[in-house]
């Protein structure tokens, strides 16, 4: 992962000019549709949960939104513990672009009272009342990924994704997107550099139950 990381640094400056020129055919993109597919379905780490007490079973949503764009891929995703479904603690959009022949962006973005869409992800057009300009970007939280070894690995860039959750400067998030298995692993760190929120021992393991076939117009 470091020297994963360490090549991210070096992309940082061609993501954000390839951000601003999308394909508008790259939902047609093999490796892209490939990656979208792994990502949409239900999952939760019951399993994890059942063998290691350190983790909770935390049940998470991806759904693909707005099929009808042609400047990525959009995804709504909802993150609730096993036994508060109805009021999940997370609520995002993922915009997901190939920045280039090797990587992949997932751009996280947060819109207002998340709530009042608790539970979007059962219906046949997810967010339709919610357009891209009504997001906001999360800046510096992008995921930057690459498949390797048949899988789409990834993190965020260094200290970028600021963060204020429970005393944290900054978080980081590293992931491996594998066929029916998400690993996350997400943390925040204060501005000593020391870990204050997010599982300590390593990644969430979700598995997914539930296959989407992806959204499309």
């Amino acid at each position: 992962m470091k020297n994963l990381v360490f090549a991210l640094i070096i992309l940082v400056g061609i993501s954000f000019i390839s951000c601003s020129t999308p394909n508008a055919h790259q939902i047609e993109d093999k490796d892209l549709l490939e990656l979208v597919s792994r990502m949409t379905g239900s999952f939760n780490s019951s399993e994890q949960e059942a063998s290691d007490s350190a983790y909770f079973n935390i049940n998470l949503e991806m759904v693909r939104i707005w099929p009808e764009r042609t400047d990525a891929v959009w995804l709504y995703i909802e993150q609730a513990t096993s036994w508060s479904l109805d009021k999940p603690y997370r609520q995002r959009v993922y915009k997901v672009t190939r920045l280039d022949d090797t990587y992949f962006q997932s751009e996280v973005y947060s819109f207002d009272e998340p709530l009042r869409f608790a539970g979007v992800w059962k219906e046949k057009e997810p967010l339709a009342g919610l357009t891209p300009d009504s997001l906001s970007v999360r800046q510096g939280c992008a995921i930057i990924l690459i498949k390797k070894d048949g899988n789409f690995v990834g993190s965020t860039i260094e200290k970028n994704c600021v963060s204020n959750l429970r005393g944290a400067s900054y978080a980081t998030s590293e992931v491996s997107i594998e066929k029916d298995v998400l690993r996350s692993w997400d943390r925040g760190f204060n501005d000593k550099d020391e870990h204050v929120w997010g599982a300590e021992k390593g990644p969430y393991i979700f598995k997914k139950y539930k296959d989407y076939e992806p959204k499309t117009k």
